[in-house]
């Protein structure tokens, strides 16, 4: 394998005495999508701000292509960061942010307008370059901060929650456009996020964060198919934790530990049908599923049912599970 264009080695981030990330290790391949998920609080954004430069790593080493840019300042780091707020200078048009640190770099002038031209068409926005931020979108501004951060020549991008402050259909737009423009320029991108459809939708792989530490590492696929540890079977997707008797009810033999079904692999079916018998609480319609919540003996379990024919609450209904889809931590005694 090729070596990694970004290394992280044995990192601690903190402020003052507390830490807030430990032992932090990742290597990064040019040109990978990574995303760093986890809840609030879990250092996601701690280690971009490592990385970039604005914040000194407690110990651990950073390196970049083969350099090691651990105390390096942030203009020496050849990092582009891109944040949540854009970021923009207000009181300069959209031309003037993105060819700003090609101006402090004493660019010849044809050559800001010709870069600044070039990444302004490949990213939409030459209609856009005479306008200042307050008479953008957040769209248009998010896409003007991305080709600030670009026109730079940057090979790594660090990407701090962009997509948070836009609308729902703006931010599935912005996904795939900040995808197609990764595939196009080749940069590494390191993504910062607390939406899990995000990093999802966009990740080669997945850093799940909690704790002060990494939780797993895998593509989304992985992370939801073989999750590794509880948190992840509960923090990706939607999962049922089933009590230890009731899961060896419905699993078929004895299990110490502790038993995670995804909603989808839940099965409601008729009363006269094979499996488990539950009470029907609650029937939610959510467009292109349904979510069926269930008395199961006294314990909540939750269905997404893509069916049209849904039971009525009160309802006495079967439920089983997809075989093979119970995720156990803990021991197996078939």
């Amino acid at each position: 394998m090729a070596t990694p264009i970004l290394i992280v080695d044995k990192l601690h981030i903190g402020y003052g005495d507390k830490v807030v990330i430990r032992d932090l290790s990742l290597d990064i391949q040019e040109g990978e999508f990574v995303a760093l998920l986890g809840p609030s609080g879990s250092g996601k954004s701690s280690i971009l701000r490592a990385l970039a430069g604005f914040h000194s790593a407690m110990s651990g080493r950073i390196v970049l292509e083969g350099k090691d840019i651990t105390n390096a300042a942030p203009e020496r780091r050849n990092v582009g960061m891109v944040f949540q707020n854009y970021a923009l200078f207000p009181t300069m048009t959209a031309f003037e942010n993105i060819a700003f640190a090609l101006r402090v770099a004493k660019m010849p002038q044809s050559e800001i307008g010709r870069r600044v031209a070039q990444i302004a068409e490949t990213s939409g926005i030459t209609e856009q370059l005479h306008k200042k931020p307050a008479t953008m979108s957040g769209g248009q501004q998010q896409r003007v901060a991305i080709a600030r951060a670009l026109v730079a020549g940057s090979k790594v991008l660090l990407f701090d929650e962009p997509l948070s402050n836009l609308d729902a259909k703006v931010r599935v737009t912005m996904r795939r456009e900040i995808k197609r423009l990764q595939q196009e320029f080749g940069f590494t991108a390191v993504f910062v996020t607390h939406d899990q459809e995000d990093a999802l939708t966009m990740s080669d792989r997945i850093v799940v964060l909690a704790n002060g530490g990494v939780e797993q590492i895998g593509s989304g696929r992985t992370l939801y198919r073989e999750p590794a540890t509880p948190f992840i079977c509960e923090f990706i997707g939607t999962a049922n934790e089933l009590p230890a008797p009731l899961g060896a009810q419905i699993l078929g033999h004895d299990v110490r530990g502790r038993i995670f079904v995804r909603h989808e692999d839940v099965f409601v079916g008729k009363a006269a049908q094979a499996g488990l018998p539950a009470t029907v609480l609650h029937v939610e319609f959510l467009g292109a599923h349904s979510r069926i919540d269930l008395d199961a003996a006294g314990h909540l379990v939750s269905a997404a049912s893509m069916g049209h024919e849904l039971p009525e609450i009160g309802e006495t209904v079967s439920w089983t599970i997809r075989p093979g889809s119970a995720h156990i931590f803990g021991e197996v005694n078939q």
